[in-house]
This record gives structure tokens, sequence and C-alpha cells, in this order.
């Protein structure tokens, strides 16, 4: 008899807790599918605003005869590869850059008095949207024009090449025949000085050929502060390659990852040692870590239950739609 009381109640204790873990499953695919929602809306808000931009800058080319025929200032009064008047401080211009690997130089100079018209337009997006950190263009001839004003000389190489950086090449024909909006997955180090960056490109073709690519960047650091400080619980976005786009300290400190400086993820990545590479499910000290991003990034699963983790019960995930991310909770055991 009382074998059969501690059956019943064993049976009675596991159902309980299976019921317990589906709920909170369910319940966790509610709260990632609001979510990824929102900010797939975000995204979705920005991905039409550079659609207008590109169009106004279409227009630009389509009509440079016309528009170079004319006495334009000279807004910028470019000395090699930088302007010999300061744009800081003016929220009427932008940095507007000229770089030494430009094949035409006086091809260029056209090029920045075509777009002067586009300083407007860029401080109008900026103004209207707290969670951009920066609008710009780079063209093929490398001309680059970017609002808000930063310190270009003290910041930029004037040899750089922009057609090297993933900003512009992800937007051009090989990587983008539809030649439409595109969000770049990855996460890099913006040469203007801005941080750890995410960014949205568009190409503006002159004929076949590729004349410009716009990008509005947003940093890794407003992700951070503006949307998961709004949700309780320990989170993560990662891109296919498993690299930590964003998270919370939490998440990222107990999935065996390298220290953080100050135990704070916003204050890691904008240290000069910060290495994306580092912060990779794949390469954390943990088996069952990576297991869980094998699971999640290469068999499309959505739940992974941990086994010999002491600290840690589970985790789900959602996928996002538009760009190559998926959004992680991690849920702590609970004794």
């Amino acid at each position: 008899m009382h074998r059969l009381i501690y059956l019943f109640s064993s049976l009675f204790l596991l159902i309980s807790c299976t019921n317990s873990e589906e709920k909170q499953y369910q319940e966790d695919k509610v709260l990632l599918q609001e979510m990824v929602g929102n900010l797939e809306e975000q995204a979705a808000i920005l991905t039409r605003e550079i659609i207008v931009l590109a169009d106004f800058m279409d227009s630009l080319v389509q009509n440079k005869e016309v528009i170079l025929a004319k006495n334009l200032p000279d807004r910028y009064q470019m000395d090699g590869p930088f302007s010999s008047i300061s744009s800081l401080g003016d929220s009427t211009k932008s940095t507007v850059i000229l770089l030494n690997s430009t094949n035409d130089y006086q091809a260029g100079l056209d090029e920045i008095r075509l777009t002067n018209s586009m300083d407007s337009v860029f401080a109008a997006v900026f103004k209207k949207y707290g969670n951009v950190a920066q609008i710009y263009f780079n063209t093929s001839n490398q001309v680059s024009r970017v609002y808000p004003s930063y310190d270009v000389v003290n910041i930029v190489d004037p040899n750089l090449d922009v057609r090297e950086f993933n900003f512009f090449y992800e937007a051009d024909e090989e990587h983008n025949p539809e030649k439409g909006p595109v969000w770049i997955s990855d996460p890099y180090v913006d040469p203007a000085g801005k941080g750890w960056i995410l960014s949205l490109v568009h190409p503006v073709y002159d004929g076949d050929r590729l004349f410009a690519v716009i990008g509005i960047d947003v940093t890794v650091d407003e992700i951070i502060q503006n949307f998961f400080d709004n949700y309780e619980g320990s989170f993560l976005i990662v891109n296919q390659k498993g690299e930590i786009v964003a998270g919370t300290s939490s998440a990222i400190e107990s999935l065996s990852m390298p220290p953080l400086k100050n135990h704070v993820y916003r204050e890691t990545i904008q240290a000069d040692y910060f290495r994306i590479s580092d912060f990779n499910l794949f390469n954390s000290k943990s088996i069952e870590v990576r297991k869980m991003g094998s699971q999640f990034l290469i068999e499309g699963k959505d739940r992974f239950s941990f086994e010999n983790e002491p600290y840690l019960q589970n985790a789900v995930c959602k996928r996002f739609s538009g760009i190559e991310w998926v959004m992680i909770k991690i849920n702590p055991l609970v004794k």
C-alpha cells in the first residue's frame, strides 16, 4: 500500500513538473514573440525610411546634369580628403570626405555638390528617430557624407577604401541583386568611432552602375540600453554564426563567456580589447552551451534543457523573419 502511494505521488509530481515546464515554455514563446515583433516593427519603420532616402538620392542622380549646371555654393570647400570648413557642431551640415582612394577627384567634387541637399534630409530623419546613431552614404568614387558631423580628421584614415566594408559591399549587385534595403546581420566596428554598429543599407544606381550606398546605423549599445532594459529576464540576440549581437549581462555571464568589463556588456563592447568572436555560443567553455547553439542555429529547434549546468534550467528561442538573428531567453535553475 505504501509503495502504491509512493508511485502515485511520484507520478503526480512528475506530471506537475511537466505541466509547469510546458506552461513556462508557452509563456516564454509569447514573450519572445512580443520582443521580436517589437524589434521587427522598429526595423520596418527604418526600412521604409531608407527607401524614401534612396528615392530622393535617385532623383538627384537622374537629374545630375540640370543640378550641376546651376551655380551651386561650395558648402564644404574640400582641401584634399577633408573640408577646410569645420562642420562640427553645425546641425545643418554633415561630415564630408573625399578619400584618397578615389579614381577621379574632380568627379568626387561634383558628387559632393550634387548631393549637398541630402544634408537637410539626413538631419530630418536623425531628429525623428532617437535610436539612429548616424545616417550616411558612400559613393563608388569614395565620397562619404555622414550626419551628424564628427571629428573626421582625428578618426578616419583618409586612405580607406569604402568598398571594402560590409556596409558598402553588402548592398552591391553581387550581394543584393534585388537592389533593395538590406539589414546587415553581423555587427562591426564603425570607422567613424561610433563603436559596434548594426547597419541598414540601400543601393542607389546610376543606370547600371552602383553610384552609392545609403546607410542608417544603430549602435549595439542603443539596443541594449533602450530595449532589453524594458524586459525582466536574461536575453540574447545571436546571429547565424553564434555571435552575440546584443544581450543582457546576466545571460552572457551565465553562458561561460569571457569576463565582462565591470559586469556590463555595454561597457565591454566599447572597450578597445573587445572582439565579438570571443562572445560566440560555439566558443563557450561549456559543452552544453555549445550544444544549445547547435540545436538552435543548425538544427532549428526552439527549446533546450540544461542537464549539467548547476545554475541553468532551460532556454527558449524565437527566430526573426527579416534578418538571420535568433532571440534567446535563458532561464535559471529554480531551487
